[in-house]
This record gives C-alpha cells, sequence and structure tokens, in this order.
C-alpha cells in the first residue's frame, strides 16, 4: 500500500517551509519533484563515472556508454516497446514532437492532413502548425465537449483518406481527461493514419503499453517522471523510423562524412546529434527504478482516490468552477473562482505555502473554448496527502474572504 508521508520524505526540496508555512506541492502537472534516489545517482556518476559517450575506448567512456545504453533498455521495457532501438533520447516532449513533425511530414504529400485536438499544448499545436505551412498541409482539430471529453463523433467526421496523421495527448494537462486511445488508434489506422501521442501526463500516473496501445509514436519527458529535466523519450515504431530522415544534424548521428556527402547512422542514434545529457540520462534511469519499486498500480489506485476527493471537496466551495469534469482522470484538476482572477489566487495560496500553476498552461485554445482566461490548476503526485486537500480548501476559503474585504477608499491629497 502506497504511504505518501513516508514517500514524501524521500523528497528533499519538500521538506522546508514557505513563507514560514509547510510547502505543500500541487504543482506536479508542470514538473515533479526528485526523489533523493535520483539526486543520489545523478551526484555519484558525475563524482566517479562521468564521460562522454559512444565511439571512446578508455574506461570511464565504456562505462558511461553502458550505463547510458542500460536506461535506453529501461525504458523500453518501461512502455513495453519492442525494442530498444524504437527509444530515442531526446530534450523532451516538444523535441520529440518536433522531430515527427519535420522529419515525418517532409515526405507527406501536398494537401495531406494533420488531425490535433482542441484540448492540446502548445507543444502539440504549434510545430503540426509550422508543419503544415511548410509542407502546404492541412491542418485539423477534434473539438472538446463542455465537461472536457472529446466529441468523437466529431473526430469520426473529420477523418478522411487524406488524413496522414493524429497528433493527440493522452491526459490532458489542464482538464485531467484520459482520452481513449485505443478507439482513436484503431479509426485512424483503418484510413492508414499515422498516430503520435503526448504521453508527458499519462506516464507518471499508470501503466502505458504502446504495444497495446499500437501507437506510431508516443512521447514524455522525464521531469514529469521524478526524473531531472532536459532528457525525454520518442518511442517510434521501428519499421517507421529505418525510413524517417534525421531532425538535427552533427556528431553522434553519422556513419561516414566527406566533404562532399554524409550517410546516418542506424536509428536510434540517427535522431541523436551531439552530445546527449548524460548524467539526465542517469538520473531518468533512478527515477522509473524509483516508479516501478512503488509500483504504477498502487500509484493510480492511490491518485484516482485522492483525485475523487479533491474533486468532491472543492466543489463545495462556493463560486468555484471546476473545468474539466470527464469521467476518466489523471490526478489534474482546473478550476475558477468567480470575479478573482487565477493570479491573485496563486499569490495567495503560496503565503500559505501551497504551489498551484495558474495561467493558461500553454493551451490558449482551450481557455478559448471556455471563455476565460486562465484557471488555477492543482496537480497531484505520489507524494500528495488528502490532508494537504484539507489544507487548500481551507485557503480557498480565506483567498475569498481577503478578496471581498472592502477596499480602502483613498484619502485626500
Amino acid at each position: 500500500m502506497l504511504n505518501p508521508k513516508e514517500i514524501k520524505k524521500k523528497f528533499p526540496i519538500l521538506n522546508q517551509k514557505i513563507h514560514e508555512k509547510p510547502l505543500i506541492y500541487l504543482d506536479s502537472a508542470a514538473s515533479s519533484q526528485k526523489p533523493q534516489q535520483v539526486i543520489r545517482k545523478m551526484s555519484s556518476f558525475l563524482r566517479t563515472d562521468y564521460a562522454n559517450v559512444h565511439r571512446g575506448v578508455h574506461y570511464l567512456s565504456q562505462q558511461a556508454t553502458d550505463k547510458c545504453e542500460q536506461v535506453r533498455e529501461k525504458i523500453q521495457k518501461f512502455i513495453n516497446a519492442q525494442s530498444s532501438s524504437e527509444i530515442i533520447f531526446t530534450k523532451g516532449t516538444t523535441e520529440s514532437i518536433n522531430t515527427v513533425a519535420f522529419s515525418y511530414c517532409q515526405s507527406l504529400k501536398p494537401g495531406s492532413e494533420i488531425i490535433i485536438t482542441e484540448m492540446e499544448h502548445h507543444s502539440n499545436i504549434v510545430p503540426w502548425q509550422i508543419a503544415c505551412q511548410k509542407y502546404n498541409l492541412t491542418l485539423k482539430h477534434i473539438p472538446v465537449l463542455t465537461n472536457g471529453e472529446l466529441d468523437l463523433k466529431a473526430y469520426t467526421k473529420i477523418l478522411t483518406k487524406n488524413t496522414a496523421l493524429v497528433a493527440i495527448t493522452h491526459a490532458s494537462n489542464v482538464l485531467g481527461t484520459i482520452n481513449p486511445l485505443k478507439q482513436i488508434i484503431t479509426q485512424a489506422h483503418l484510413i492508414g493514419a499515422k498516430v503520435l501521442v503526448d504521453g508527458a501526463q499519462a506516464v507518471p500516473h499508470f501503466k502505458v503499453n504502446v504495444q497495446e496501445l499500437d501507437c506510431d509514436f508516443y512521447c514524455f519527458s522525464s521531469h514529469k517522471l521524478y526524473g531531472p529535466s532536459g532528457i525525454g523519450i520518442l518511442y517510434a515504431k521501428k519499421n517507421i523510423l529505418d525510413t524517417l530522415p534525421p531532425f538535427q544534424f552533427g556528431g553522434g548521428m553519422i556513419e561516414t562524412v566527406t566533404l562532399d556527402k554524409t550517410t546516418f547512422a542506424e536509428p536510434p542514434l540517427r535522431f541523436e546529434a551531439g552530445t546527449p545529457p548524460i548524467e539526465a540520462i542517469i538520473g531518468f534511469g533512478a527515477a522509473i527504478q524509483f516508479i516501478e519499486k512503488i509500483g504504477l498500480d498502487n500509484i493510480h489506485r492511490y491518485e484516482t482516490a485522492l483525485i475523487q476527493y479533491a474533486h468532491q471537496k472543492i466543489k463545495k466551495v462556493s463560486d468555484l468552477q471546476i473545468i474539466g469534469t470527464a469521467e476518466h482522470k489523471v490526478s489534474v484538476l482546473s478550476f475558477v473562482l468567480k470575479n478573482i482572477h487565477a493570479h491573485d489566487i496563486g499569490t495567495i495560496l503560496d503565503q500559505e505555502g501551497i504551489a498551484v500553476r495558474v495561467g493558461h498552461h500553454c493551451a490558449q485554445p482551450l481557455m478559448q473554448k471556455y471563455q476565460i482566461p486562465a484557471t488555477v490548476r492543482i496537480s497531484f503526485g505520489l507524494y500528495n496527502t488528502f490532508e494537504e486537500v484539507d489544507i487548500l480548501i481551507q485557503a480557498l476559503n480565506k483567498v475569498k474572504k481577503i478578496m471581498s474585504l472592502p477596499k480602502s477608499p483613498k484619502g485626500d491629497d
């Protein structure tokens, strides 16, 4: 059974006070905090094992290369990819998506269609807009229903013989909605389209099996999975990678170079130009080991109970509206308070030691959908507790009280 209070002790940053109040960190959807195991592993590697990887004949280089490739294999098993050669190291989800947008799309016929959704993070919107402009493609989107679920009837209608790729989030970073990927992917494949999944908000919360999903591309980041920043993953089916041109060029991704021409390495190295973030890869491996020891099934059960509790409690706050009430959600909850701006709420909560995210969350089309400028977003990790939810509710009532106080009239000069 998952014990969040004991787990919290393993995260050094969480055992402190902010504005003389115990820190309550409710911003894991932006970046999760790092356990001591990850910090220690990276520190140890930098102290005793660091060297540049690949092609080195000396001991440290060979050791570092082996350790990085072991992490690649660990990630392969973590998402159940068929081969470690299907796992590409990137800087994060954003670079993973850009790699596909500007490698895969260049082979598409003008007029081909890309489908995204109204709930996407900007990182899964902007690259497709630019790719469509560059390669003369057409961009379509799946609307979001009022409850935060996708309009799957509309999806069926906009799928055509010209649809080349569907790019969709596994779980919304604003609404928490878990999308029915299996159905969406099956429909896309029936007409010959590929599917890219932004899994940044999914992998920290439940098991992902890319072979079972049958997606063509899957992207996620370490820093949302209790690992370091600057390292992410692009999974792609091997038969696609074998024909995909590289996105970036330089050292590490070549086979041969002359002054006249270059041939490229086999995947995955073909897509890993330059020196990788070696210590971050090592930290990522430690984060996955940490998660697997606790168990994603245990995490999913606990976080599901926690988000349900938060929904029940927070909807009792008067003048509060939850944005996104889908049946299946990860532990993300966004809301607005009548006549109080999100930034004011976030500032007062910060004074209570509570860290939340406010703004449009890199999802401006979704804000436009709900006709709001911003939301307050709380997002849980495996270290959050039911007691912290209760403290949050008390703090929200304090926000309402403060913001309803009459303003002092200005005195005469």
